[in-house]
């Protein structure tokens, strides 16, 4: 019988072998999340996983650290995997919060796999390899190990020293606004322990805060911002859709690109183009979502209030009695109702929408199943069921506050053959971007039958229609740029571009006019509320963004799939490094690096600023 372990004294583990095989997969995740490997910040990856490792060997009986050091191995590389398609897919590391959200999975299983590269397996490799070696021995009768001696004494020393490094990395960096870079220079692990930190700093603001004080310094924030060049007497299209019905369409992964856009002389959004040379049009406006991507949309929409970045909001904050448009509008006897083709479970709307104040949600149960794509019913069933529901509202004279939430243009765009309604260029046929192309033309002409169901009901005349893009559709790793901006014949910026969210607003009556004022999705609801003749002032309502109509300059703060500390103003996208100075910015006109941003030092600080005061203002929000 043959002996492959290495043995000098007793007890052998295999912590050595362990440790050298994770280190290596912390340096692929390095590689997976920052294009490089990075061997100076080795040291603080090693400390890391030696604190861990060394907590395992003191605790573990020693009968048993064997098996306990395979299955830790065996957690890690799921870990990793799973953080590395994470990161391909929302461009940020994520923490350990995001484990809340991993229910979710299932109903987006196509999106996921479609994400998968086939290098990440690799984190699985010495899995199998030892696998198969292990099964070989037994086969021939032959004992196979990779144990190593370690004598009592040293896991602990090795746990103090180990310990004593990574604080002192976390310490030095922590501060970092920069979520990538601060992971970049902690380590996975360490930047776990980071944000388990800050969240318990949050928890104490929140258990001791108090509301009346910090709205007291959001105003105070509000008034050091010169957001209008002279004070207004009266505000520019206030009431102008006073009493009227309010539609409001939130449309999956719609970037502002293909609008007055065509391809091979085909409109790419012919409906759009039409009502955005009709309606007031925003084609500055750029997404702010986080953790929860759409239903973070959702929730900004309704209530001028930033996510908190570290959690969905509709799972963080569903128990909480959110200030929205529709308990407002409560006050004027409309009736709030959502639409979503999807179970109200997921992304936790069901708390969500009690939050928010709708009067009732009508989800996956109430649609015929057409069978567009994995979610189900197609946008054209979604209008159809709602124009029927909401026609009823008319007819008792009952106005109402409606949202539509589309899912046909949902990543990977798969529209069906019998349901396509352009034909794809056949240079982009069987890429994303041509999917993507037919998608967004589909999710166009849905909307164009939603229009004409409204005025066949007698209600276009009576409705105000608010259109924007939840978040960006095209993925930026199977989408070069360059050959974006070459197939389309634009300037296609990875970023500005990318974050680019279109934005009408359709009022009966009033005339069309484009507003090249940058916003963000903080911005819809007190816009709208303008329109609807409702002063946010005299309501006392706490909002963070502001009425597109009524303001010359903005500050737009975005965070998770930017940094936190980045920025839009009326001139720049601003993107931070490890301090302002050693961030990047772009031009939002000519889509050309600025290089001296100094003087955008003020937007910076009350951006972060802003965003600060939003976290804090809504952990206070009183629970349900």
């Amino acid at each position: 019988m043959l002996d492959f372990s290495i043995r000098t004294s007793k007890p052998r583990t295999p912590v050595i072998g362990i440790f050298v095989l994770l280190l290596l997969k912390l340096l692929l995740l390095r590689y997976f999340f920052f294009e490089e490997i990075m061997w100076s910040r080795i040291a603080v990856d090693a400390a890391s996983l030696l604190v861990l490792l060394s907590l395992i060997e003191l605790v573990t009986p020693s009968k048993a650290k064997r098996i306990v050091y395979w299955i830790f191995n065996l957690l890690c590389s799921v870990i990793f995997f799973a953080s590395a398609l994470y990161f391909q897919h929302f461009n940020t590391v994520p923490t350990y919060t995001a484990l809340s959200e991993l229910k979710q999975v299932g109903q987006i299983k196509t999106s996921v796999q479609s994400t998968i590269e086939t290098a990440n397996y690799l984190f699985f490799v010495d899995i199998v390899v030892i696998a198969l070696v292990w099964i070989t021995g037994k086969l021939m009768k032959r004992k196979f190990s990779i144990t190593t001696p370690l004598r009592k004494r040293w896991p602990a020393t090795i746990c103090v020293i180990a310990l004593a490094v990574s604080v002192f990395f976390i310490h030095q960096d922590r501060t970092i606004a920069n979520e990538v870079l601060q992971a970049e220079h902690l380590g996975f692990f360490n930047y776990q322990v980071a944000a388990g930190l800050k969240a318990k700093e949050d928890a104490a603001v929140a258990a001791f805060g108090n509301i009346g004080d910090t709205v007291d310094k959001i105003n105070l924030q509000e008034k050091n911002f010169k957001y209008q060049d002279q004070p207004q007497k009266s505000s520019k299209f206030f009431g102008a859709a006073k009493g009227k019905n309010v539609i409001v369409i939130q449309m999956e992964a719609f970037q502002n690109f293909p609008i007055h856009l065509s391809v091979d002389n085909q409109e790419l959004t012919p409906v759009l183009n039409s009502l955005a040379k009709g309606s007031f049009y925003f084609p500055r406006v750029f997404q702010q979502i986080g953790q929860g991507n759409t239903s973070d949309a959702e929730f900004m929409s309704n209530t001028s209030i930033y996510p908190t970045a570290t959690v969905a909001m509709s799972t963080g904050y569903g128990d909480r009695e959110l200030p929205s448009m529709p308990r407002l509008l409560e006050k004027k006897n409309y009736e709030a109702d959502t639409f979503h083709v999807n179970d109200v479970k997921f992304w936790d709307r069901n708390k969500l929408y009690p939050a928010l104040n709708f009067t009732h949600y009508y989800d996956k149960p109430n649609y015929k199943n057409d069978h567009f794509n994995e979610f189900g019913a197609s946008d054209e069933e979604l209008y159809k069921f709602g124009v029927q529901t909401l026609s009823k509202l008319h007819q008792e004279n009952k106005p109402f506050y409606a949202q539509f939430i589309t899912v046909s243009s949902h990543h990977p765009f798969n529209v069906p053959e019998d349901r396509m309604k352009i034909t794809i260029p056949a240079s982009l046929e069987g890429t994303q971007l041509g999917n993507y192309l037919a998608a967004v033309n589909y999710t166009d002409y849905a909307i164009g039958t939603l229009i004409e169901q409204l005025k066949q009901n007698g209600m276009w005349d009576d409705t105000v229609l608010v259109i924007y893009g939840d978040h960006f559709g095209l993925q930026p790793q199977d989408n070069d740029p360059e050959m974006v901006s070459q197939a389309l014949g634009i300037k296609y910026d990875p970023r500005v571009t990318r974050f680019n969210i279109p934005l009408i607003i359709h009022v009966p009556g009033t005339k069309a006019l484009e507003v090249k004022q940058v916003g963000g999705q903080v911005d819809i609801m007190p816009t709208l509320a303008n329109l609807l003749g409702i002063s946010l002032k005299d309501e006392n309502f706490t909002a963070f963004g502001h009425d597109l109509l009524n303001i010359d300059h903005n500050v737009v703060g975005s965070r998770y799939y930017l940094p936190t500390g980045s920025f839009f103003n009326d001139e720049i996208m601003y993107v931070p490094g490890k301090t302002f100075e050693e961030g990047s910015a772009v031009n939002l006109d000519t889509l050309e690096p600025v290089t001296d941003f100094s003087k955008y030092r003020e937007d910076y600080d009350y951006n972060l600023a802003q965003m600060k005061l939003s976290d804090e203002y809504v952990k206070l929000l009183p629970k349900r």
